[in-house]
């Protein structure tokens, strides 16, 4: 059983979504903490509905931001977390839990990365009017959504799409492919050749993740 830390900053959809699918059956983990850098994340009322530990750590409670993502990647640690995931974490990660957690930190990403690295990915994608866009999971390293890619989902965009209604049509996509990359983790998948994520299995496994585009359009 793969153990889990949690790091959400807002209404934790993901977090949910990560929560279920452990419930019933698909995924074999287990979530041993959800750290929010927010007081009112409804993120923790999750937390609570499912009696998983909560921790709320105000970075302005520390010294400086080393000493922020230290305290962090300790009480990981101390709950024996395997794999670090973030779900809506709103703040860009610090060399020390990076380093604590090489390769064993996921995030979720509203585009299509290398697009739209950063704050409202669904926004920017509206704005270009690209005709297609979606949602990333990959590793963090330091850079500003830059990790190795793990898996991808495509969603179309139209013309008179909003931040709002493209986030939702991507949103649905989060959370089908966030949970299905963690079962690909905790099954011993995914290996790193350089930044290449490589996905040991039936090619027909990983197209479910990765549906064609013109069954996604609703």
């Amino acid at each position: 059983m793969l153990t889990l830390g949690v790091l959400a900053s807002g209404s934790g959809s993901n977090f949910q979504s990560i929560v279920n699918n452990i419930e019933s059956g698909y995924l074999n983990a287990r979530v041993a903490v959800l750290i929010s850098d927010k007081p009112d994340a409804y993120a923790i009322e999750r937390a609570k509905k499912h009696n998983i530990e909560h921790l709320v750590l105000n970075p302005k409670d520390f010294p400086d931001k080393d000493a922020y993502y230290s305290h962090i990647a300790k009480e990981l640690k101390r709950r024996g977390v395997e794999l670090v995931i973030l779900a809506g974490f709103m703040r860009v990660v610090g060399k020390a839990l990076i380093d604590e957690y090489r390769n064993r930190i996921m995030n979720i990403h509203p585009a299509l990365l290398p697009s739209f690295p950063g704050l409202h990915g669904q926004k920017q994608a509206a704005d270009y009017s690209v005709k297609i866009s979606g949602c990333t999971v990959h590793f963090v390293d330091e850079g500003m959504d830059t990790g190795p890619i793990i898996i991808q989902a495509a969603v179309p965009a139209y013309h008179d799409d909003t931040e709002e209604t493209l986030g939702k049509r991507i949103l649905k996509q989060e959370h089908k492919i966030f949970p299905y990359a963690i079962k690909l983790y905790s099954e011993g998948k995914i290996t790193l050749e350089s930044r290449k994520v490589v996905i040991s299995g039936d090619r027909e496994d990983f197209a479910v993740a990765n549906p064609p585009i013109d069954e996604l359009k609703t």
